[in-house]
């Protein structure tokens, strides 16, 4: 069998290179050098080193490369756990390209972006100006500009655009991680594939599922009456809070700090109101569920992903046929998983026994297709595994918590290669339906100030249209921006919280799907990102508390604490910039 993807020669054929008291999988080493400026030593050491040969074509069905290497990478973790690396040169040999440090030194801030597609810094620089570009020229010809308008209000209109656009990059750039990180964290997709398949599904996402219906008053935070007759202050508000939101997430995103958007711009929209509307303008009651989701998200991500991961170990792991069990218990689990985001996403019928037979239908196409999916690409490994194999090291007595041994071998290999291919397909749905949610942190704003400024709409709350230029100008700004900084936080997610494998990710990312999903048909306050990291640290805390890097986990948490405070002072002073602003200029 062909395998897509290629892998620098290292002394040790183990797939996890023990670095910083992280397992690294080598086709996530193959996107960055750790010889890069000290934020990267920092951040992304050892995530990533560039590899000049590698070729990386964008295809869904290539994880078994990984995997085949991941498996035998597992029998000899015990190994490496015990041993560490007796040449720093071994691990250097995968970044030891024509570029090297060189490279990194002279390219300056697109040597990250460069590394991480593979390209060369030309290249990356090229496509960052011709993003830049666009953003600046784009709005010219959308109808959204203004038709017929004065000279300055086009130039607000225009200058409206660009903070929509400048939010909606940030959220690229922060929260791509939430559907892509923990697939590249365990192998599954390169960070160039993930990348280029996030930016599909969340333009799709937003084009197609943002909503088209929006308030003057964002997330139920502010008071509908209190900025009656006051447009300009409210449209100098909304501007504040894209810019405040967005200057915050550009920060995190720096850092790699995972963060809600959603909590950004309702710390702005707060700090805005109590300043120019007082303490009545806020509704404090959605602002303490807001505050709630901190503790609320993470606990119910951690338990709910404990719980799955056990499951496989249990079920999986120590059933006499570990390849034979994974590939019975995929389709099952593909069933519950598109039938519930077919039930919550799509536009089924209104009629409820109608709606749950065409959910439960796509269930069972996509579980018959995941299923021919598996036969096809892991057949010859599966006709070779059809007897039942015990492993020694196993318990006589499993009970759910116990610590159970993993497969070994071609068991491995299949098992790995099943849970790869279903986190991939997990990220997909979480990134379309992340596209079409969070696009809204950005255009709901967007449209509003458009629409106060341009058609003098009331401050109370009424429903305003978002026209379809405005959704296409939000998905192409998440896409620019995870395309150019999405990699950062990705990193985190999928390498500085804990060890990340196929089976490890796809527990994770199921979990929090599943958690999200869940929550808001049942109206909880849960934040997608928040929820994740608390997955991510779920399936950590399943093998140890020592599993998870407890620094990590306290900078991610004090970067929640400070969002909505960070968000409400920048706002404020936003927003006494722009009312003199506008206040000159008109």
């Amino acid at each position: 069998m062909t395998l897509p993807y290629r892998f620098s020669s290292v002394r040790n054929h183990s797939l996890l290179l023990k670095t910083s008291h992280l397992y690294t999988p080598r086709s996530a080493l193959g996107c960055f050098s750790p010889k890069e400026s000290p934020f990267f030593k920092k951040n992304t050491a050892q995530f990533l080193s560039p590899q000049k040969h590698t070729s990386l074509p964008l295809k869904l069905v290539c994880p078994l490369a990984s995997f085949s290497s991941y498996a035998d990478s597992e029998e000899e973790e015990q190994h490496h756990a015990d041993q560490p690396i007796q040449n720093s040169h071994e691990s250097s040999t995968v970044s030891s390209g024509s570029d090297g440090k060189g490279n990194a030194e002279a390219t300056g801030d697109f040597s990250g972006m460069a590394q991480a597609f593979h390209i060369s810094s030309t290249t990356a620089r090229a496509i960052s100006i011709v993003i830049a570009f666009s953003a600046l020229t784009l709005p010219i010809f959308m109808k959204s500009l203004g038709q017929g308008l004065a000279l300055k209000t086009k130039l607000l209109s225009y200058a409206t655009l660009l903070f929509g656009f400048y939010m909606a990059w940030n959220i690229g750039a922060n929260d791509v991680a939430n559907a892509m990180g923990t697939s590249v964290g365990s192998g599954a997709l390169t960070i160039r594939q993930a990348v280029m398949t996030a930016a599909v599904l969340e333009f799709s996402g937003a084009l197609l599922m943002g909503t088209h219906v929006t308030s003057t008053m964002q997330k139920g935070i502010l008071m509908a009456n209190v900025f009656q007759g006051k447009d300009m202050l409210l449209f100098a508000g909304l501007l504040s809070s894209l810019a405040a939101a967005g200057t915050w997430l550009q920060v995190a995103s720096y850092y790699g700090w995972p963060v809600s958007t959603t909590h950004c711009i309702v710390g702005s929209m707060v700090g805005f109101g109590l300043v120019y509307g007082g303490a009545g303008a806020v509704f404090w009651s959605s602002l303490a569920k807001v505050a709630s989701s901190w503790v609320i998200s993470p606990l119910l991500g951690a338990l709910v992903s404990f719980l799955v991961y056990k499951c496989i170990r249990r079920f999986v792991y120590s059933a006499p046929n570990p390849g034979q069990a994974a590939a019975a218990a995929a389709p099952v689990a593909v069933f519950v998983g598109v039938a519930s985001i077919s039930s919550a996403a799509l536009p089924l019928s209104k009629i409820f026994p109608i709606a749950l037979s065409q959910a439960l239908a796509c269930g069972v196409a996509g579980a018959i297709v995941f299923d021919r999916i598996i036969r096809k690409q892991l057949g010859h490994l599966l006709a070779k595994t059809k007897s039942p194999e015990t492993s020694q090291n196993q318990p006589k007595t499993i009970g759910f918590l116990s610590d159970i041994a993993g497969p070994t071998g071609t068991q491995l290999e299949i098992v790995y290669g099943i849970f790869g291919y279903m986190q991939v397909l997990s990220a997909c749905f979480m990134s379309f339906a992340h596209g079409g949610n969070d696009v809204s942190n950005a255009i709901g704003p967007l449209a509003a100030a458009l629409s106060i400024l341009q058609n003098g709409a009331a401050a109370g709350g009424a429903e305003i249209v978002i026209p379809m230029d405005v959704l296409a100008w939000g998905g192409f700004g998440i896409v620019a921006g995870l395309t150019m900084w999405g990699y950062r936080v990705i990193a985190t997610i999928g390498k500085k919280i804990t060890e990340l494998t196929p089976t490890r990710g796809f527990a994770a990312e199921f979990a929090a799907a599943s958690v999200v999903l869940f929550a808001s048909k049942l109206g909880l306050p849960i934040s997608a990102t928040h929820t994740l990291v608390g997955a991510v640290m779920g399936v950590g805390f399943a093998r140890g508390l020592n599993s998870v890097r407890a620094e990590t986990v306290r900078e991610i948490v004090a970067s929640w604490l400070v969002t909505i405070p960070v968000g409400a002072t920048l706002s404020v002073i936003y927003t006494w910039i722009f009312t003199k602003i506008l206040s000159f200029v008109l």
